[in-house]
């Protein structure tokens, strides 16, 4: 079976599976760089212009009230608070264990001592989508790592923003709260506009007009990496239950029209299967469910062997891979390429969206193969330093002198030399 089936993955063959995997990120929205250059130009105005027109914004202030906050807070739902709460604690936790990662470092070489600071950014923004379903797990996933990594101020970003993601907000330890998104949040957050402070860092998934936004303003402001519309991989075999696998596939599918559901079976009846249950579950899903529109964008491959499978994988480097069946463990040990790996029928990958302790901010686009999710790392900066002592001087300027000389840098061995004449103080 080969081709597009009326309702589920298209069944493909390798090779045109591995095709996709050189294929190139997300075209930036031609309305993006149109969107930038009308705020670049106009500045805040032009900020509230597009929240009017694509969030329908009418309020005075983008800011979320201190006041709201606390009220969003205490008017939770005491059952969603609890598990909100667990949430936090169970990504601090991890989050807190890798900052324990990092220290200070001094190294010394003959009187040369070069070292590093571990610092972090000065202020984030974290944002997240508001536009489908609010989603106050993804405020949990970049406020927490950020307050652990030692930011000194923290906003959260969300457009058409719902109490229960303002609510997560302040259980997670923002500072500020902004009722803003799009590509024009971003570039405010990016500029310093329309009442927000100006970030020097902005993290968390979006679509592709947030996704294109952060792409092109990368050297204004620091970004985490590509985190746009949500991709799993599931990985599978003869005795994988199809009710599970295609459960988690729609759970993806439902995120976005352009989100990438994928399977990779060793069993050939496998994905007709699957495919069977997918429509059978979707018609359990509300009718506008994102999922009808992103299956297209899946496929489902039949891999001869282990091999295969593997590089197939670590070929498209998706933001979610699931192993499911008897070889999940052989297999984890030998793919590379994720955003974050699933080992098992019991982990589900909706387990990391809410709060196994991993962050669910991953890469996704392929790049996975040159980056991980959001971390705490991902908040720091790592700051070199040197200090030479008289008795480390004369051989590290010889050294640096000898080394200008080769690559015809003139000034840089004068600079080093005049260093030995002892005639230019201390």
């Amino acid at each position: 079976m080969k081709g597009k089936t009326a309702v589920g993955l298209a069944v493909v063959g390798m090779e045109e599976a591995l095709a996709r995997s050189v294929r190139r990120a997300p075209a930036v929205p031609p309305e993006v760089p149109a969107i930038l250059e009308e705020i670049r130009n106009e500045g805040a105005a032009a900020v509230r212009r597009w929240a009017e027109k694509l969030d329908g914004f009418g309020g005075p202030d983008f800011e979320v009230p201190r006041a709201e906050v606390r009220r969003a807070v205490a008017e939770l739902a005491p059952a969603l608070r609890a598990q909100l709460e667990k949430v936090i604690r169970q990504v601090r936790k991890f989050a807190e264990r890798q900052r324990a990662m990092f220290s200070d470092l001094v190294v010394d070489f003959e009187g040369v001592a070069v070292g590093h600071r571990v610092l972090p950014v000065r202020r984030a923004a974290c944002y997240a989508p508001g536009g489908r379903y609010p989603l106050p797990s993804s405020v949990v996933m970049g406020v927490v790592p950020a307050r652990v990594a030692g930011v000194e101020e923290v906003v959260v970003l969300s457009p058409r923003i719902h109490p229960v993601t303002v609510a997560a907000a302040g259980l997670a330890g923002a500072d500020r709260v902004f009722n803003l998104g799009g590509a024009h949040g971003v570039a405010a957050a990016a500029w310093g506009l329309a009442g927000l402070p100006r970030a020097d860092l902005v993290v968390g998934p979006g679509n592709r007009f947030v996704t294109g936004a952060k792409r092109l303003l990368y050297g204004d402001v620091g970004i985490d990496f590509p985190a746009g519309p949500s991709e799993l991989l599931v990985i599978a075999d003869r005795t994988a239950d199809p009710a599970l696998v295609a459960a988690d596939l729609l759970a993806q599918a439902e995120h976005d029209p352009d989100a990438v559901p994928a399977l990779v079976s060793f069993d050939p009846e496998l994905p007709a299967a699957v495919n069977a249950v997918i429509r059978q579950q979707l018609a359990g899903l509300p009718p506008d469910s994102p999922a009808r529109q992103s299956l297209a964008n899946g496929f489902a491959v039949v891999a001869g062997g282990e091999d295969g499978a593997v590089a197939l994988a670590d070929a498209l480097a998706p933001e979610h891979l699931e192993l499911i069946g008897p070889r999940a463990e052989a297999l984890a040990g030998r793919l590379s390429s994720y955003g974050a790996l699933f080992v098992g029928r019991n982990s589900a990958e909706v387990f990391g969206d809410y709060g196994s302790g991993t962050n669910h901010i991953l890469p996704t686009g392929g790049a996975a193969r040159f980056t991980g999710g959001v971390w705490a790392g991902t908040f720091l900066r790592i700051l070199t330093w040197q200090r030479v002592s008289a008795a480390g001087l004369p051989a590290l300027a010889e050294q640096a002198a000898a080394m200008a000389d080769a690559e015809g840098l003139p000034a840089h061995a004068a600079a080093a030399r005049l260093r030995l004449e002892g005639k230019h103080g201390s």
